[in-house]
């Protein structure tokens, strides 16, 4: 009799056990010759060591299966253990799966080139109107790079310009105050990264979520960066930023010039970027339109609406 310990990394350990440790009891019920306890994210393995070679392998198979699908059912252990497929390879182009299980993928040609952008470009802007799927799409590609060690860490910033709203006396700490701005940020690392595997990655800074003028200073190496609502900095604040990249790192830019909160007057630094950088090489701009919304169908009718509202006060000021 031998005695083995099975880490299970970089996963959720409830996912694995199940509700009520449904999974694990099925697991021992597979395993009738072994002895296995738990406890946390480790598994101790007691019996001979042919069959405990044998109940490894399959976990890790488990583990593996969790780390691309983002679930696990009764009928994956089934089908893993007696090495069969538990389910079909990953359809083509899909980029990661939501705790769900449901496949992220592109939805619109206009997607498609900004995950063909991320492959030959390590600096990519995606620039369009609200509901296209730019921040969404771009964190599935920076997590599917970390879950294939093509990066070593996510960086996500946005700039802390107000829509409208005060948020400068709300109670609480600095996190506190600034949080209210990347939520929107927090909310598609939530679909897409366990809650407490997200927790752990963000104390251990693997994840990290700041606004842009924490990144003053900093070099960004092993890295996915992405740059949210860049409609909203300044020339010399995305100058910043964009001089922070380092070796090995991606950039994604993105931002919607049809929402710019900047003080009236103030140039965007999204605009001059764009004009500045668009025909350099390693650098890709991917332009988004209407019909690339994938949200509920009334955005593409409300997004329709201000544009032509746009126009209309447009064409009354040159007629003045």
């Amino acid at each position: 009799m031998t005695e083995k310990h099975v880490i299970l990394e970089e996963i959720d350990p409830i996912m694995f056990y199940g509700v009520n440790n449904c999974h694990l009891q099925m697991i021992k019920s597979l395993y009738p010759k072994l002895r296995i306890a738990a406890r946390d994210n480790v598994l101790r393995l007691l019996g001979e060591e042919e069959e405990m070679a044998k109940a490894e392998e399959a976990i890790e198979r488990l583990r593996k299966h969790i780390l691309k699908f983002n679930t696990l059912s009764d009928e994956d252990i089934l089908d893993i253990i007696k090495g069969e497929t538990a389910r079909a390879e990953a359809a083509k182009g899909v980029l990661v799966y939501s705790l769900s299980g449901r496949p992220i993928k592109s939805r619109s040609e206009n997607q498609q080139r900004l995950v063909d952008a991320f492959d030959h470009s390590d600096m990519i802007f995606a620039v369009g109107p609200a509901g296209t799927g730019k921040t969404y799409l771009s964190i599935a590609l920076a997590v599917k790079a970390m879950k294939e060690k093509h990066a070593k860490k996510i960086i996500l910033s946005r700039p802390a310009v107000e829509a409208g709203e005060k948020l400068g006396f709300l109670p609480g700490d600095m996190k506190d105050k600034i949080d209210p701005y990347l939520q929107p940020l927090y909310d598609a690392l939530e679909d897409m990264i366990p809650a407490s595997r997200l927790q752990d990655m963000m104390d251990k800074h693997i994840i990290q979520i700041a606004p842009l003028a924490f990144m003053r200073g900093r070099t960004l190496s092993d890295a996915v960066v992405i740059l949210d609502e860049a409609q909203n900095t300044t020339p010399a604040q995305i100058r910043m930023f964009l001089t922070r990249m380092g070796w090995n790192t991606k950039m994604i830019i993105t931002g919607d010039m049809t929402q710019i909160d900047l003080p009236k007057g103030q140039q965007s630094g999204l605009k001059e970027a764009l004009h500045l950088l668009g025909g350099i090489e390693g650098i890709s701009v991917v332009g988004f339109s209407k019909k690339d919304i994938v949200r509920h169908k009334l955005v593409t009718r409300i997004v329709n609406a201000y544009e032509a509202h746009d126009k209309e006060l447009s064409k009354n000021r040159q007629q003045e």
